[in-house]
């Protein structure tokens, strides 16, 4: 039995711009910008040889028969591989983020399934390699167009060409090291939904990839807060929720935004004043707050 680990950090993106005409999925993607956490998912791989194939996948210690980007990565292996042999693939993904609520985890999963089965293969492929993989994974599901490259690399980014690592770009902003992500997380937005929404690609592809042009001329967090806030509010999907959150936050002069796609309230803040944001938030549930630093690593292997 082979075992391997990998990291890839969660991300959320503050606004963007679709590019899905073409028919090279490694060319589909998107133009945006948005911020790596050192929270993420950590996936573990064990492939044993046996009498016949078998995949489980578990989330978080349970059995999900729900994880299609997983399955779906792990059946875009089985296709490389040149041996005819059978074997049983254990995949366990942890992570304390919530699922489906704009924290970009089901790209992480796959980003961190696919460098850890590269491994387990010995498949030889770089990083960049396996994080194509992944994007496309993302892309045919539709759970995602701009996450992959930006949790391949870390930090506050802002992706200047649309595509997979290796042919998307990014440009990174450069960070203070005192400010951190905190969130306040309600309930799950299907990604997928909106990505098949003409409406919503519409209101999406009016105003994303101005801000995208913006922050390349004034690239800083603040700015980063103040196109993200903008954007979520012309594309329209703040929630009652997320508005009563974002309001409070305003009255006190907190700039924060909700992530696509996700049921939640973030911001990029000095810690100092982190606590005073975070009084904010307990009122509205105390128990779904999230505070991170930022991830500038990327996805790795952990062994």
């Amino acid at each position: 039995m082979k075992k391997v680990k990998a990291f890839a950090p969660c991300h959320i993106t503050g606004f963007f711009e679709i590019f899905d005409q073409s028919a090279d999925a490694s060319h589909v993607g998107s133009r945006g910008a948005g911020v790596s956490l050192t929270e993420g998912v950590e996936t573990t791989t064990m492939v044993t040889k046996s009498s016949k194939n078998s995949l489980q996948v578990k989330i978080n210690g349970s059995v999900s028969n729900s994880a299609r980007v997983s399955h779906h990565v792990v059946n875009t292996f089985r296709r490389l591989l040149k041996e005819t042999e059978k074997l049983v693939i254990t995949v366990e993904h942890y992570t304390k983020v919530p699922i489906g609520a704009g924290f970009g985890t089901s790209g992480a999963a796959a980003l961190s399934l696919t460098l850890a089965l590269n491994e387990a293969f010995d498949l030889g492929m770089s990083k960049i390699e396996a994080a194509q993989l992944a994007h496309k994974v993302e892309v045919e599901c539709r759970t995602g167009l701009g996450t992959v490259i930006a949790e391949t690399f870390g930090g506050l980014e802002i992706r200047v060409k649309a595509g997979a690592p290796g042919i998307g770009e990014i440009q990174r902003v450069a960070m203070p090291r005192d400010v951190v992500v905190a969130c306040l997380f309600f309930a799950p937005l299907p990604t997928r939904k909106f990505l098949t929404d003409e409406e919503a690609c519409r209101r999406i592809n009016e105003l994303g990839g101005k801000l995208v042009d913006r922050l390349v001329e004034e690239p800083d967090f603040i700015n980063f807060m103040k196109f993200s806030r903008q954007f979520a509010e012309h594309v329209g999907l703040i929630t009652s929720k997320v508005r009563s959150v974002l309001k409070a936050a305003d009255e006190t002069n907190f700039i924060c935004s909700m992530p696509m796609f996700g049921e939640s309230v973030f911001t990029l803040i000095e810690r100092k004043h982190t606590e005073k944001l975070l009084e904010i938030f307990r009122k509205f549930d105390a128990e779904k707050i999230l505070v991170s630093e930022i991830d500038h690593v990327g996805a790795r292997l952990l062994q």
